[in-house]
């Protein structure tokens, strides 16, 4: 036996127990006559003490030991004289009287400590070093406790869990995909899933009338902080439900989870139109831990000479609580932020609220103090608050205007990650028009069903037709979606039909979907959850990747084992990838 109690484990109670212990070596003190070692396992770590007068060998040991040894070792419990109120173990130590160097280890390339002098390039290429750090100990033990609270949720409402295959055929919705080479049927591909969207589908027409799935999904697109090239959803799908059936039943998820880890109630989440989210915040994912919305200033900021203005579709604005002190050098600095790449703007007008009820603005020769007073009161600007004004197209101003809304809510305090601000998106469009083909695509998935409402205006007017779709959002962050799902084959084929597929090419794709339909399909609707999103949002980080045992870097590369890589000539040539030369 290696050990007899864990390193996280020993308490009071234990003093004047002979106990085993075995971990690794996370720092050493010299004292001359005593040697102290902390050992450190998965649960904690325990102080060992090495006394020179009860065995100088065994002290003398003791102090060759490096960072990352690991060791096991027996001895007694005892008081320690100089406790450590930051341990749950460090009223006790153990005095040790054997120690068995069970491999000894290089010295770290980074110190493996909370705080760690490691880059995160460097703590990738050894992972299996940076996750034996406290935090990302946390982080995966957070992560599985997310997993098993959800699996004895959705349990207790009597969904099952089946698993559905990795190896599909490539469909051209959505991301790109990943695909994988046969070899036992040559020139032909499978692809790695977005997600089982189908196959949930025909589980609901076999009639398993609740399913769920905690599922890896795959997706070749540019990765960031939130996004990586293989994630985890937590994939549902019921049966004869409506909208709102799906709803109360994934907000009851969500708040038994919050509940159980953090010890949160949360509130009925509020819903918000897609149309509202985008009109109000820019974003279809609003962080509604604060206020800001948007103010529409077209009607009384055009055709009084400011050309800017003049030749835009559209303006709007916020207003900043208490910011009219910002001076012209800050205000400069927000004007180069929002002109940056990543958000776009041609430029920034700002007006300030003096606190003697008079105006300042960058827009002085266009407008009088009363025009900007009219302004003001649109805005229910107080004296002491700062207007900050965006123009052009309509659609990609509001974006801009959205991210320069989140840039003064994290500037002024507003987005604390210790609170916590539930809603849901819902009335999507189901399409969205490709400005450049002008072609429709579908907002969600092609098997997204429209309210019912909008069915009569797919052929007359696709670009109005809502989609029977939701979005569940905290603190700006899209946690997961769904949507109600078409399940008659009909429709599905005008959907089809919108969406630019001939007859040939809808049957290739989804004949086996269609042809299901056919054979007593219920109505059904689901959502899924991005696992990794959800434990960021516990965990209070914007990134995912900590949240991962093994993440991929931003170019999609794992440092570790140098994945992805070449493969051998014969390989290529087994796969049909390259042709031997004989053949050519």
């Amino acid at each position: 036996m290696y050990r007899s109690h864990n390193c996280g484990e020993l308490r009071k109670e234990h003093i004047g127990q002979e106990v085993a212990l075995a971990g690794w070596v996370q720092r050493s003190r010299d004292l001359g006559g005593m040697t102290f070692i902390d050992l450190r396992d998965r649960y904690g770590i325990s102080q060992l003490a090495f006394n020179v007068d009860q065995d100088e060998f065994l002290c003398t040991s003791a102090r060759k030991l490096g960072r990352e040894y690991v060791i096991q070792v027996k001895g007694t419990v005892i008081e320690r004289e100089s406790k450590n109120p930051q341990l749950p173990t460090g009223e006790v130590e153990v005095t040790v009287n054997d120690l068995v160097i069970l491999n000894p280890s290089k010295t770290p390339p980074f110190t493996i400590e909370n705080e760690t002098d490691g880059g995160e390039e460097l703590r990738m290429q050894y992972r299996y070093l940076d996750l034996r750090r406290t935090p990302l100990k946390n982080n995966l033990q957070l992560r599985h406790k997310l997993a098993i609270e959800t699996r004895k949720y959705l349990d207790g409402l009597e969904f099952i869990e089946v698993e559905t295959p990795v190896l599909l055929k490539s469909t051209p919705e959505g991301a790109r995909d990943f695909l994988v080479p046969s070899r036992m049927h040559s020139g032909e591909f499978y692809a790695l899933p977005q997600s089982p969207q189908t196959f949930k589908q025909l589980l609901m027409v076999a009639g398993y009338d609740r399913y769920f799935q905690i599922v890896k999904c795959f997706r070749d697109e540019d990765l960031r902080a939130d996004r990586q090239p293989e994630f985890t959803q937590i994939d549902c799908e019921m049966t004869f439900v409506n909208r709102e059936d799906v709803l109360r039943t994934f907000e009851g998820l969500v708040c038994h989870l919050f509940n159980e880890l953090k010890g949160i109630q949360l509130p009925a989440f509020p819903r918000m139109t897609y149309a509202d989210a985008m009109n109000y915040y820019g974003s279809d994912k609003p962080d509604t831990r604060f206020e800001m919305k948007f103010v529409d200033l077209s009607n009384l900021a055009k055709n009084n000479g400011f050309k800017v203005f003049d030749n835009s579709e559209w303006m709007g604005g916020i207003c900043v609580t208490g910011a009219a002190s910002y001076s012209r050098k800050d205000l400069d600095k927000l004007t180069d932020w929002v002109k940056r790449p990543q958000i776009g703007a041609q430029g920034l007008v700002y007006v300030k609220c003096n606190e003697d009820g008079t105006y300042k603005s960058s827009v002085d020769k266009f407008f009088s103090q009363e025009q900007l007073a009219k302004w003001a009161t649109e805005f229910n600007a107080q004296p002491g608050d700062l207007i900050l004004v965006l123009s052009g197209k309509k659609s990609t101003t509001q974006i801009q205007l959205g991210q320069l809304r989140l840039e003064m809510g994290s500037k002024l305090g507003l987005r604390n990650p210790n609170e916590y601000s539930p809603l849901w998106v819902v009335d999507f469009p189901l399409l969205e028009l490709d400005e450049e083909t002008q072609n429709y695509h579908a907002m969600h998935h092609p098997f997204t069903s429209p309210l019912e409402e909008d069915e009569n205006k797919m052929e007359s007017e696709p670009g109005e037709v809502r989609a029977n779709a939701y979005d569940m959002v905290i603190n700006g962050v899209e946690l997961g979606g769904g949507s109600i799902r078409i399940f008659n084959k009909s429709l599905q084929s005008k959907m089809f039909d919108l969406l630019g597929f001939s007859k040939e090419e809808a049957e290739a794709q989804f004949g086996f979907l269609m042809n299901a339909f056919e054979y007593g399909a219920p109505p059904h609707g689901g959502i899924a959850f991005g696992l990794d999103r959800i434990c960021a949002l516990f965990g209070g980080t914007d990134s995912i990747r900590d949240y991962i045992a093994f993440p991929k870097n931003n170019a999609g590369r794992d440092v570790m084992i140098q994945s992805p890589s070449a493969i051998a000539p014969e390989q290529m040539i087994e796969l049909g990838l390259r042709i031997e030369e004989n053949d050519r």
